[in-house]
């Protein structure tokens, strides 16, 4: 009984360990500008999407809610991140899409909205002031 426990346990370990995981890596993200700067006019409107590229894993989308609060999120897909595939605008400016894979994922809140991708895009902090906009984590 004891050897079968103990098949059990390496057998389970060996088949918990994944090559790949789902997850954007973490890296330090401090950008901040003035939200006068023409680049950032997107944003004065609700839906408007303004993409930041050197931030973050594969750049970053800044994207105006409905309801006139910010989110950001970095443009690599979660699904397979380790191929730093960014995610693009669409035309709808409800929702970004990852190239290599299709998968189409919500700004409202990141999350996935079109297989196969499963996990949200990572989110970041976003701070408003009168005069700017930062974006951390």
């Amino acid at each position: 009984m004891r050897q079968l426990t103990i098949i059990l346990l390496v057998a389970i370990s060996c088949f918990s360990c994944g090559k790949a995981t789902d997850n954007v890596p973490s890296i330090p993200v401090n950008y901040q500008a003035a939200l006068g700067t023409p680049a950032l006019s997107p944003l004065n409107v609700a839906g408007g999407t303004v993409v930041i590229n050197g931030y973050g894993v594969a750049g970053l989308i800044i994207y105006r809610k409905i309801n006139g609060t910010y989110a950001a999120y970095d443009r690599c897909s979660s699904y397979q991140p380790e191929k730093k595939c960014a995610c693009t605008p669409d035309g709808t400016g409800f929702t970004v899409t990852d190239q290599c894979s299709g998968s189409k994922f919500s700004l409202e809140d990141g999350t996935p909205v079109k297989a196969p991708a499963t996990k949200a895009l990572r989110s970041y902090r976003v701070s408003v002031t009168q005069f700017e906009i930062q974006v951390s984590n």
